[in-house]
């Protein structure tokens, strides 16, 4: 297994003078080549030792997707620095505790970040420095136990030094087994926990797992759109293209999307499922306007029509992986269609996160792949179905919780990593997530009721945002029943006035109640909702956008 730094290492030394990273700044696009991300790699390196940092110590980085994310998370990685990424969308009190419980020396934040840092860094007893970006630092930021400092001028001091034989990138080296990352789960069921990751977690998912089920070619462009922050576009949208020493785009934002595809032409696309079918929505729409189109599409010249269609997403696209949560099947045939090669994988934060891939080749749609070629998973206690809890074993299982050695004996089973989703393995090992252990509704005649399989069937509705199928209870009675909590899509509603005259709340939602009756007709009757609810807002989200269902109950 290799390091995250002998990766960027041998990309230098092989392709120096290729193109590596990619960003649009006021309306213009900028790139640095593998060469000149090393260098500033260095710089950073030394920046860190300045600031006092050394092998082992943990530093937050709190950006939005940026060069400089990429340049600080490396320069720190390479030296054995514990890098600690956070969303940096997240609220004061969630900072804090990140911050604290990490028991963080340095923070390298984005100019923006400066309010929240200010609000917290007093309570943070271990925090020696913050470096910012963006030129934000000014002369009444006064240090005290907490030094600021610009990010430009700090590393501009370090330039020198960074670049010569005895410079702390050279002397001090990581291995396989040391933590680069700690990364703190998402909350979607409460307080967050810090995963251990160490360099080999990361890069074994690379020659040895994910890059055996899928070709990637130097020429290929990743768009990157989700935040590096996550797992999964670390370790897909990162560590990937750097490995393969291709081209790294980043967007400016999500409502740029689409005009930063047609300017760079991306190949590969790494996606949540809600980017996936926010963008074949938009491309079905025009498509649907197409009579001749609709007429192809049904007699199975899709990837005529496809040639059109990824010449609006720059004429280049012809991957997308979904990971995150789970797909529709549906979209994910229908990109197919129109010749764009589209499948699922699995994974959590803790398996750092990829542990389960469709080959690119033998793709079965509705699973999300098979473990790959060096994890096992195994299906624990199934039932009569097969359904049992989905556990991991292989050199991507996290080291631990930080600090946290009851909530990491929790969760391990010796080797085996037990994820708490449930799910079935077929004969060929494909494996199909059915939904998670702790959401599981047991309705008083034992049988089993997965919130996932019925919000699917509730969510195909247009009329119908999104739903949230949670189990209650009555009183005096312990059994569970199916109720859910449904949010109006309020835009369709606006957008087809005229075939359904909403003029009250009331309204909108005696026409949801009447879609969701349809909806879940086709499940078995135990599984339909005996209750429902409604709320005008969508539900509170993560930053990979699963919704927090710890904050929902009926």
């Amino acid at each position: 297994m290799a390091t995250i730094r002998t990766l960027l290492l041998d990309a230098a030394a092989k392709s120096s003078d290729r193109t590596f990273l990619r960003w649009k700044s006021n309306k213009v696009w900028h790139s640095w080549t593998f060469n000149e991300v090393y260098k500033r790699t260095r710089i950073v390196s030394e920046v860190a030792h300045k600031l006092g940092a050394k092998h082992g110590t943990t530093v937050a980085l709190m950006m939005e997707n940026r060069p400089e994310w990429i340049i600080t998370y490396l320069g720190l990685s390479s030296i054995g620095c514990c890098v600690v990424p956070i969303d940096a969308r997240l609220q004061e009190g969630e900072v804090s505790y990140i911050l604290r419980d990490a028991q963080v020396h340095a923070v390298f934040a984005s100019g923006r970040i400066w309010p929240t840092l200010n609000a917290v860094m007093d309570t943070l007893p271990e925090l020696r420095h913050i470096v910012l970006l963006d030129g934000v630092v000014s002369k009444d930021m006064k240090d005290g136990r907490v030094r600021i400092h610009d990010f430009t001028q700090i590393n501009d001091e370090c330039q020198e030094k960074a670049m010569q034989p005895d410079a702390f990138f050279d002397r001090s080296v990581p291995v396989e087994t040391d933590v680069t990352s700690i990364i703190y789960t998402s909350g979607t069921t409460g307080r967050p926990k810090g995963a251990m990751l160490t360099h080999g977690n990361f890069t074994a998912q690379l020659d040895e797992g994910a890059l055996k089920y899928f070709k990637v070619y130097e020429d290929d462009n990743f768009l990157l759109v989700l935040p590096l922050h996550h797992a999964f576009a670390f370790s897909a949208n990162l560590l990937v293209p750097l490995r393969c020493r291709c081209e790294i785009s980043i967007v400016e934002n999500l409502r740029t999307v689409a005009e930063n595809m047609k300017e760079v032409s991306p190949t590969i696309l790494l996606a949540v499922p809600l980017l996936a079918e926010k963008m074949l929505n938009a491309v079905m729409t025009k498509l649907n306007k197409n009579k001749i189109a609709v007429f192809m599409l049904k007699c199975g010249l899709g990837k005529i029509i496809g040639n059109k269609v990824r010449k609006g997403l720059g004429g280049r696209l012809r991957l997308i992986i979904c990971g995150g949560a789970a797909s529709d099947k549906e979209m994910l045939k229908n990109y197919r269609k129109l010749g764009i090669s589209s499948f699922e994988g699995y994974g959590l934060t803790e398996t750092a996160p990829i542990c389960a891939l469709n080959p690119e080749n033998s793709v079965k749609l509705g699973t999300v792949g098979k473990a790959l070629p060096n994890c096992e998973i195994r299906i624990y206690n199934p039932n009569e179905e097969g359904v049992g809890e989905i556990q991991v074993k292989g050199p991507v299982v996290m080291k631990g919780y930080f600090r946290n050695e009851a909530a990491t004996a929790a969760c391990m089973d010796g080797e085996w990593f037990m994820t708490g989703d449930l799910g079935h393995k077929d004969s060929e090992g494909y494996v199909t997530i059915t939904g998670r252990k702790k959401c599981m509704i047991v309705n008083r005649e034992g049988k089993n009721i997965y919130p996932e399989e019925v919000e699917q069937a509730i969510n195909n509705s247009p009329w119908i945002l999104e739903s949230l199928v949670v189990g209650y209870t009555e009183e005096g009675d312990s059994a569970e029943r199916v109720g859910a909590i449904i949010v109006p899509n309020l835009d369709y509603f606006a957008a087809h006035r005229d075939g359904f005259q909403a003029r009250s709340d009331e309204e909108i939602i005696a026409k949801c109640r009447e879609e969701v009756q349809k909806m879940v007709g086709e499940l078995s009757t135990y599984k339909r909702p005996r209750k429902l609810a409604f709320r005008m807002e969508p539900f509170e989200k993560t930053t990979t956008l699963k919704i927090k269902r710890f904050l929902y109950s009926m």
